[in-house]
């Protein structure tokens, strides 16, 4: 009984483990049939019992292309078959992808990061009226946010409304009719007190009472 036993390490490799050894067999087993009506009947049962493995997949659009592209990948393409579908070659599938082109992005402040320069190219699309000004004068305020996460001291509002001009091609400005931007102080403060609630919080316990065990 010994002797008849197998070890995965002597076994032949699965292309597909998700399908497990039986199907791999059973393609193998295709693979060896003589005449080609065999090999495509055999086939059809395979392809029958691989979207009973996956019924999930059923409502897929092209479920049955991919499961007819699957065997014929498992038997290494050496399947002399008819296939409805257009069968797939190995090149095609061993081809490597194109590189990704991630977005190249130099500000020159690049304290205020990329999305403050979006909501600028957005506000400047705005029409004028009292919604753009108020959106000018929130960008504002989260500049000077964001500097102040990155410089620690202190900053005048006009080096902000200098940058919101600069950055937006001086087609952005903060009325006059708005206040000040917000203080320095008050912005740091609502950061310190959003971190320290997040160190404060208590773990919550199981309501559960403990029982002592003797």
């Amino acid at each position: 009984m010994i002797d008849d036993l197998e070890y995965n390490t002597e076994r032949e490799h699965l292309i597909i483990p998700e399908y497990g050894r039986h199907m791999q067999k059973m393609i193998n087993f295709a693979k060896s049939r003589e005449t080609k009506e065999e090999r495509n009947k055999v086939a059809k049962s395979i392809i029958s019992v691989m979207g009973n493995l996956q019924p999930h997949l059923r409502d897929v659009p092209d479920f049955q292309h991919k499961l007819w592209d699957q065997l014929f990948i498992m038997a290494d393409f050496d399947l002399d078959v008819d296939s409805p579908y257009p069968i797939p070659l190995r090149e095609v599938l061993q081809q490597r992808p194109e590189p990704l082109k991630y977005p190249q992005n130099h500000p020159k402040y690049r304290f205020y990061g990329n999305n403050i320069k979006t909501m600028i190219d957005v506000a400047v699309t705005w029409e004028d009226g009292d919604l753009k000004d108020a959106l000018v004068y929130t960008i504002a305020n989260h500049m000077k946010k964001c500097f102040l996460n990155w410089n620690k001291d202190t900053v005048e509002d006009d080096v902000i409304l200098a940058h919101l001009a600069e950055l937006s091609n001086n087609q952005l400005k903060v009325k006059s009719s708005f206040d000040d931007l917000s203080d320095a102080n008050s912005l740091m403060r609502s950061k310190k007190k959003y971190a320290s609630n997040k160190k404060t919080k208590k773990p919550q316990h199981n309501n559960r009472t403990s029982r002592k065990r003797y």
